[in-house]
Formats: structure tokens, C-alpha cells, sequence
């Protein structure tokens, strides 16, 4: 399958010889250089740093059942360490340029639904056991089987649908579009008119990069989300923006850089603690849920950007895609050990890939970033949404070029090729577009006759996302809700 995004242009040539970065990381093989990895690399770190101050915000903000509440200071340590360790691994094992980290939606599951019936040691045992069962799935090949049933058509209307997805993130984070109670649900800035200083820099860095990467100039990417935290720090130091005005992160001069890292939270877990404390139906029901969010989620991530960066076969099939699935696993139980949530496949991976990267080397520099990150956070709290978030509206857009793949003249194909692909944004989840393209492709086969073009394994995947999205109702009939 040939690339569709291939990055700026890069004077390097391509690497050569047998060294050991050669040989690890297949770089010649996949048209690639050291340089255009490690830059793509930096690029996926800066468009995903967010979650080191999010991850502990979202899981920090909540109560357990005995009204206890988890530290933030190390809850942003375990997060850049879980984040660290986990891509580095990915890159060394796997080889693609698929950086992880706590999950958000997973981590909302874990604060939200997890943590209101059990205590916060019980709760991360459920996210352990989460990544254990989904490597269990991976070894056995079953996940692999999984993702390989999933028509080619669908496959390149998932990586359609992330790139709609990471738009609308970058543009919602950045506040260049909000959400409302009343109609429109959302709209332009506030009130239909942008009006701020965060837009402002967020609306420059945007047109900054573009021009940069239609021009392709080396680095594009990582040189507008530089410019567009310096302009923001600029900005907040005279202008002086209020406080929640830029979001998560404020563009303030940090008072020092260093910070030493609270491991107090590793290894903080009851395994089974949670179904003697919440009753063995209900603790079932969140593992339920964190398993197919956590399993999906990442494997349409996995997919959308595999084939993105041009690493998806003819045939659909992502190289090493068995020791990406285990990895992805293992990640998830390791954050669960660690007490930041389960970690999977970051999406803003894709702003890397739109920088070059194509190896796992990429995956070095980032989880290297990750870890300098333990001792500076308080300089990583420096780059605010609206200076990163351009990248994903970028990327998003490189990544629509996929939908020219699918036969729009095929309705077996075209209804649910659109569903995976609308819903991902409207309903901001890539697991409720997935699931919904899938059980629309299965019930337009079958109601055709076509039975038998549907594997064994999509018909379950069919009946298993049928159980999730009516899993409320599900809990009500069981006395669980």
C-alpha cells in the first residue's frame, strides 16, 4: 500500500548499512532517516504531553468509595513514567511509531464508575486484570484474527474517522470550537465570534504550520507548536490571560525547572479487592467495559495510523501486529500497577507520523521526553493546547485523504463506512464509531443473504459491541444500575 502522508521534505538520505538502528528498526526498509524519527518522535511528545497534567486532573478530581482521593503530585509522576516506559517498549518491541499513554475515556471509567463502588487499590486491580485479559487475547491471536476480519474498505474509513476525530480534539481543545447546553451543541470561539488571546495563538500557529508543511519544510510541525508556546508565553506575561482562560496548561514562566519525582502511588493495587467490595456482577460489568473501550479503542488507533504511515500490507495487514497488540496489553495492566489508569495508543501519534516518523525509533525519543519529564514538569506545563493542538487539526486533515480508498458506489460498504467515520467526532469516541460500522457492515451482509462473507470472528465482535451499547439497560435488567 503506498504512503499518503510523507511528511515534509528531509535533505538526509535514506539510512544505509546494517548498524544497530538499521537492524532494529528497519529504517532503509521503510524509507526513512534518524533524523526525520527522532524529530517525529519530539513532534508526537509535544502533541500529547497534555495527558502528564490531565491524566492526574481527571483521576485527582475524583473520590473512591471511602471518599479518599488520589495525590496529584504523584499521579503526574506515575503518568510520565507508565507513559515512558510503555512507548519506549512499544517502540523496541513493535517497531511503529505508536506512542501510549493513559487513556483518556478509560481513565473517566476508571474515576467515575470504578472508583464510586470500590477503593482506588481495587479499582486499579480491575485495570490490571483489564490488560491481562487483553493480552491473553493477543497471545492467543485472537485480537490479531480480530483485527484481520475487519473489511479492507472499513479499515481505511477508521483511519478517515480518527483523522475527523483528532481534528475535532485539536479544535476543541484549543477552544477554537465550544460546546453548549441550547443549540447549536457546538459553535464557533464564544457566542459564534473568536474573541480571545488563547484563539488567537491557536488560529496563528495553525496558518503558521500549514504554510510551513505545504512548503515542506523540515519539521514543520515542531517548529509552529515552538512558535506558538513562545508567542503564548509572550502573550500571558503582558497581557496577562485569566486563570482557565488557555484550559489545562497556562503558558506561565515556570519559578524553577526542576521537580523530583513521587513514586509513592507504584504497586498501590488490590487484584481482586473490587468484587468482594462492589459485588462480583458489578465489578464485572466495569472490567466489561474498561476491556472493550481499552481493546477497540486502541485497535482503531492502531489501524487508522498503521495505515497512515503507510505500514498496512494489500491484504490490510499491520507488520508485528501481534507483539503491537501484547504490547498494548501489558501497557494497560502496567498503568493499572502504577495507578495512572490503563495506558493504550495514543491517536496524536498521527502528529508524529505527519512529521516522517515510521519506526519505533520515533518511540524512543518520545518515551525518552516522557521520562525527562519526571524531573521538569514544571517546564512541560509550559506549552498550552492551543500551541500543540494545530498538529492534530494538520494530521486530521492528511488523514481524510484515506476516504478516496473506500467505494463510495458499494452500499454494503458506503452506509458503514459513513457510520464509522461521523461518529467517531459526534460522538467523540473511536470505539463508538467502530463498533457501530461494524454492526452496520454485519446486518447489511446478512440481511442481503450474504452470510457467508462474514467471518466467524466479525460476527462476534458484532454481538459483543450489540452487549456494549446496551449495556445500561443490561445493568438495569441484572439490579446492577
Amino acid at each position: 500500500m503506498s504512503k499518503t502522508i510523507t511528511g515534509p521534505a528531509d535533505d538526509s538520505p535514506p539510512a544505509s548499512g546494517r548498524g544497530p538502528l538499521e537492524r532494529l528498526f528497519e529504517l532503509t526498509a521503510r524509507g526513512t532517516t534518524v533524523p526525520r524519527e527522532l524529530r517525529g518522535g519530539v513532534t508526537t511528545f509535544f502533541a500529547m504531553a497534555y495527558i502528564i497534567l490531565l491524566n492526574p486532573l481527571i483521576l485527582g478530581g475524583a473520590k473512591d468509595v471511602e471518599g479518599a482521593t488520589l495525590s496529584i503530585p504523584q499521579l503526574t509522576t506515575m503518568t510520565a513514567l507508565s507513559a515512558a516506559i510503555t512507548t519506549v517498549i512499544m517502540g523496541l518491541v513493535g517497531n511503529a511509531p505508536l506512542a501510549l499513554a493513559a487513556g483518556l475515556g478509560i481513565n473517566a471509567v476508571v474515576a467515575f464508575q470504578a472508583a464510586p463502588v470500590m477503593t482506588w487499590p481495587q479499582a486499579m486491580g480491575l485495570v490490571v486484570i483489564e490488560g491481562a485479559v487483553i493480552v491473553l487475547l493477543a497471545v492467543t491471536g485472537i485480537r490479531e484474527r480480530i483485527m484481520n476480519s475487519i473489511p479492507l474498505a472499513l479499515k481505511h474509513a477508521i483511519a478517515v474517522g480518527i483523522g475527523a476525530f483528532i481534528a475535532l480534539v485539536g479544535l476543541y481543545d484549543a477552544g477554537f470550537v465550544t460546546s453548549s447546553a441550547t443549540s447549536p451543541p457546538l459553535s464557533l470561539g464564544t457566542g459564534g465570534r473568536l474573541e480571545t488571546w488563547p484563539t488567537l495563538v491557536f488560529a496563528a500557529t495553525l496558518l503558521l504550520m500549514i504554510v510551513l508543511y505545504v512548503r515542506r519544510v523540515p519539521g514543520a510541525i515542531l517548529i509552529s507548536i515552538v512558535a506558538g508556546t513562545v508567542g503564548a508565553v509572550v502573550i500571558q506575561e503582558n497581557a496577562s490571560v485569566g486563570k482557565g482562560g488557555w484550559g489545562v496548561v497556562t503558558p506561565d514562566m515556570p519559578d524553577r525547572l526542576f521537580a523530583a519525582p513521587d513514586f509513592g502511588l507504584f504497586g498501590e493495587i488490590s487484584l481482586f479487592g473490587g468484587f468482594g467490595r462492589a459485588g462480583a456482577i458489578t465489578a464485572l460489568v466495569v472490567l466489561f467495559t474498561l476491556v472493550l473501550s481499552g481493546f477497540f479503542d486502541a485497535m482503531g488507533t492502531i489501524l487508522g495510523i498503521s495505515d497512515e504511515a503507510g505500514l498496512v500490507s494489500e491484504k490490510g495487514e499491520v507488520p508485528r501486529l501481534g507483539r503491537i497488540l501484547s504490547v498494548d496489553g501489558l501497557s494497560a495492566a502496567f498503568g493499572g500497577l502504577t495507578s495512572s489508569s490503563a495506558n493504550t495508543v495514543f491517536v496524536e501519534s498521527a502528529a508524529g507520523v505527519g512529521e516522517g516518523a515510521r519506526t519505533g525509533l520515533a518511540n524512543i525519543a518520545t518515551g525518552a521526553l516522557f521520562a525527562v519529564t519526571l524531573f521538569l514538569t514544571p517546564l512541560a506545563a509550559t506549552v498550552p493546547a492551543q500551541a500543540a493542538a494545530p498538529a492534530l487539526v494538520v494530521v486530521g486533515a492528511l488523514m481524510m485523504t484515506q476516504v478516496a480508498k473506500v467505494d463510495w458506489n458499494d452500499l454494503e460498504i458506503t452506509i458503514p463506512a459513513f457510520l464509522t467515520i461521523v461518529l467517531m467526532p459526534f460522538t467523540f469516541s473511536i470505539t463508538t464509531g467502530l463498533g457501530m460500522g461494524i454492526v452496520g457492515y454485519v446486518v447489511i451482509k446478512a440481511t442481503r443473504g450474504k452470510v457467508r462473507e462474514i467471518s466467524p470472528a466479525l460476527w462476534i465482535v458484532a454481538a459483543l459491541f450489540v452487549v456494549f451499547f446496551a449495556i445500561h439497560p443490561i445493568e438495569e435488567w441484572l439490579g446492577v444500575a
